[in-house]
C-alpha cells in the first residue's frame, strides 16, 4: 500500500499534475487496488464535511487581511522602517529581511505571501548596496518561512481542525519558537557576514531622526496582529472572528493610507480567491485521502508498523522527524501536512507527547520542507520575484546556512518541549 501511495504521488507529481489532483487521484488508485467496496462513492460526502468546518472560514479571511495590507503599501514602509534601525549590523539589510518577514507573518498567515512581499520590496537592494546576492535572496527564501509558525498563521488553523486540537493553544505556542527562529537567523546572517566581510554588503545611512519618524510605520502591522491575536485571548472572538476583524482593520489602514481603491479591492479580492481556492482544494483532497487511507486499512498498518519496532517514544519521534525530512525534499508542503499529520498525531500522542507542541514541530519540519529543494517552494517564489532568467541555484546556495537555522530549531524544541510550551500553559 505504502509502495504504491509513493509511486503514485510522485508519479503524479513529475507530470506536474496540480496538488489538490495528485491527492485526490492517489486516493481513487487506492480505492481501485485495495478497497473491498468503493470508497470513492463516499468523496461527495468527505468532500462536504470537510468544507463544513467553520473554522476554515478563517482561511480565506487571513489570506483577504494579507491582500489588503501587500496593496495598500503597509508591507514596503515597514521595510524602510526596519532598514533603518538594522542596517548598521553585519549583513545590513538581511536583517531587515528577516524582521520585516516576523512583522508581516503576523499578519499574513501564509509563507509564500510573506516571501513574495518581502523579496518585491527587498531584491532591488542588492545591487545597490553590494550584497552577496545568493545569501540576500537566502535570508528572504528562509525568513518567509515564518509566515506560518508566528500567529495568526493559516496552517496552524489547518493542524487544529485535522487534530482538534486548541487553535489559540497552538497560537500561543507558536510565539516563542517563531521569535526564535527569527533571531537564528539573524545569528546566521550575522556570523556569515563576520566570516566573509565581502558578503556584507555596504550599510545604509539613516539618521536618528529618520530611524524614529519611520517607527509610525510599524505601527500598522503591530495594531492588526494586536487586533486579531489580543482578541482571541481577551475572549472577546474566536479565530474566525478575529480573522474578520483582521480584515476591517486592514481596510481601515489601507483608507488612513488613502489606498483604499475599487481596483485595489478587487486585485484583493481576486489573489484572495486563487489562494483561497488553491489551499482548501488541496485540504478537501487530503481530507478524501485520509478517508482512504482508513478505509482500506493504511493508517493502522503504519501504527501497528511503528509498534511492531518498540523502537521507544524517543527514537520513534526521531523516525517520524526523518520521514518528514526525506518527504519534504518531494511533496508540496501543505499536502505533506494534511496527508500526515492524521496518520502521525495519534502514534506521537500515545506516545506520551503534546499535540500542541508536536504540531509547532510540525510545522518547523514543513518551514524546512519549503526551502529544500527540489520541491522548495519558497525557492520558487523568491526565484519567480527575482526574475532575469538567473539560475535558480543561486537561491538554493543561500538558503543553505539557514537551513541549518532551521535544524537547529527543531533540535532545540524536540530536547526542550517548553520553548513551545510555556505561553500556552502559562496563560492557559
Amino acid at each position: 500500500m505504502i509502495l504504491t501511495t509513493l509511486v503514485v504521488l510522485f508519479g503524479l507529481m513529475l507530470l506536474s499534475v496540480p496538488v489538490s489532483a495528485v491527492l485526490g487521484l492517489t486516493g481513487v488508485v487506492l480505492s481501485a487496488f485495495y478497497a473491498f467496496i468503493p470508497a470513492t462513492r463516499a468523496a461527495g460526502t468527505i468532500g462536504w464535511s470537510a468544507m463544513n468546518d467553520g473554522i476554515l472560514v478563517a482561511v480565506p479571511l487571513f489570506v483577504l487581511m494579507g491582500e489588503i495590507l501587500l496593496r495598500s503599501g503597509v508591507a514596503a514602509r515597514m521595510y524602510g522602517a526596519m532598514a533603518g534601525w538594522l542596517s548598521w549590523l553585519p549583513g545590513g539589510l538581511m536583517h531587515a529581511n528577516i524582521a520585516t518577514s516576523m512583522l508581516f507573518a503576523a499578519t499574513s498567515g501564509s509563507s509564500v505571501a510573506t516571501a513574495a512581499t518581502v523579496g518585491t520590496t527587498a531584491i532591488p537592494e542588492i545591487r545597490r548596496h553590494g550584497y552577496n546576492e545568493p545569501l540576500f535572496l537566502g535570508s528572504i527564501a528562509a525568513s518567509g518561512t515564518l509566515g506560518i509558525l508566528i500567529p495568526p498563521s493559516i496552517n496552524l488553523i489547518i493542524y487544529g481542525a485535522l487534530t482538534n486540537a486548541s487553535i489559540p493553544a497552538l497560537y500561543l505556542a507558536g510565539f516563542v519558537p517563531g521569535i526564535g527562529l527569527a533571531v537564528l537567523f539573524s545569528l546566521t546572517v550575522w556570523l556569515t557576514c563576520l566570516l566573509r566581510p565581502e558578503m556584507a554588503g555596504t550599510s545604509v545611512q539613516v539618521s536618528w531622526a529618520e530611524r524614529i519618524a519611520g517607527l509610525r510605520h510599524l505601527l500598522p502591522p503591530v495594531a492588526i496582529f494586536l487586533l486579531v491575536v489580543g482578541s482571541i485571548y481577551a475572549g472577546w472572538a474566536t479565530p474566525t472572528e478575529a480573522a474578520a476583524l483582521g480584515v476591517l482593520g486592514a481596510l481601515a489602514i489601507a483608507a488612513l493610507f488613502r489606498a483604499l481603491s475599487r481596483a485595489m479591492l478587487r486585485a484583493a479580492f481576486v489573489g484572495t480567491m486563487r489562494t483561497t481556492g488553491m489551499l482548501l482544494a488541496i485540504v478537501m483532497a487530503a481530507y478524501f485521502l485520509n478517508y482512504i487511507f482508513g478505509s482500506i486499512g493504511l493508517t493502522s498498518n503504519v501504527v501497528r508498523f511503528f509498534d511492531t519496532l518498540a523502537l521507544g517514544p524517543v527514537w520513534t519521534l526521531v523516525a517520524i522527524i526523518g520521514f518528514y525530512l526525506v518527504l519534504g525534499l518531494f511533496m508540496e508542503t501543505l499536502s505533506l501536512m494534511v496527508a500526515t499529520v492524521p496518520i502521525f498525531t495519534p502514534i506521537v500522542v500515545a506516545l506520551g507527547y503534546d499535540p500542541v507542541w508536536f504540531g509547532i514541530l510540525v510545522i518547523l519540519l514543513i518551514e524546512t520542507a519549503m526551502v529544500t529543494p527540489p520541491v522548495g517552494i519558497n525557492l520558487f517564489v523568491v526565484q519567480g520575484v527575482r526574475g532575469g532568467g538567473k539560475p535558480l541555484g543561486d537561491v538554493v546556495r543561500g538558503v543553505l546556512p539557514f537551513l541549518g537555522a532551521l535544524l537547529l530549531a527543531v533540535l532545540l524544541v524536540v530536547l526542550f518541549p517548553q520553548i513551545a510550551l510555556f505561553l500556552p500553559e502559562w496563560l492557559g
